[in-house]
């Protein structure tokens, strides 16, 4: 048996859980978050938690059984604390700032970049304009905004300008080797 699908997800008194069949909807203090899964999985909600289930070994069915526990549970961290993810600018002149809720990013185009947050995500700008926070309570959304908001400049191999997630190591190319003269 999946040893992350059994395990039984804890729901804090400050959420709201309805199941309708296959259809899950969680209400928290952030928001409200509401997925279809697999409707051979059995779902079932009582003292305080939630708890995925599997009639059978089927080789599909187990498969689904731990990713479904996983996003139950990135379901209710979302609508309870939400999540984040920080970007770095590096380079010369390269910096964010806020024109009420969209960002607008100057990373060495001839014009800047302005992004509009979907809803449900908000932007935070710190650090002397060098670094981004996307904020939100979709772990999904929160991901795709901050690799959306990547590309728009990914980080180069030789002097590693662009951004870049916090901690993320960009490997290094050593450039152009010395003339040789002979």
């Amino acid at each position: 048996m999946s040893r992350i699908g059994r395990l039984p997800v804890e729901i804090p008194s400050s959420v709201e859980v309805e199941i309708e069949g296959s259809r899950l909807r969680i209400k928290g203090p952030k928001g409200e978050l509401e997925d279809t899964f697999s409707s051979d999985l059995e779902i079932s909600f009582n003292e305080g938690e939630i708890l995925v289930t599997r009639p059978s070994d089927d080789r599909v069915l187990r498969s689904l059984h731990g990713t479904t526990r996983a996003l139950i549970n990135n379901m209710v961290i979302g609508v309870t604390d939400g999540y984040t993810k920080e970007l770095e600018l590096v380079g010369v002149g390269y910096r964010a700032n806020l024109q009420g809720s969209s960002l607008v990013i100057n990373v060495g185009y001839s014009h800047p970049v302005e992004i509009e947050p979907p809803e449900g995500i908000e932007f935070e700008v710190g650090e002397k304009s060098r670094k981004i926070v996307v904020k939100g309570y979709d772990k999904q959304k929160v991901g795709q905004v901050a690799a959306d908001i990547r590309k728009v400049r990914p980080p180069e191999p030789y002097k590693g300008k662009g951004i870049r997630y916090k901690g993320e190591h960009i490997r290094r190319k050593a450039g152009k080797a010395g003339k040789v003269v002979a």
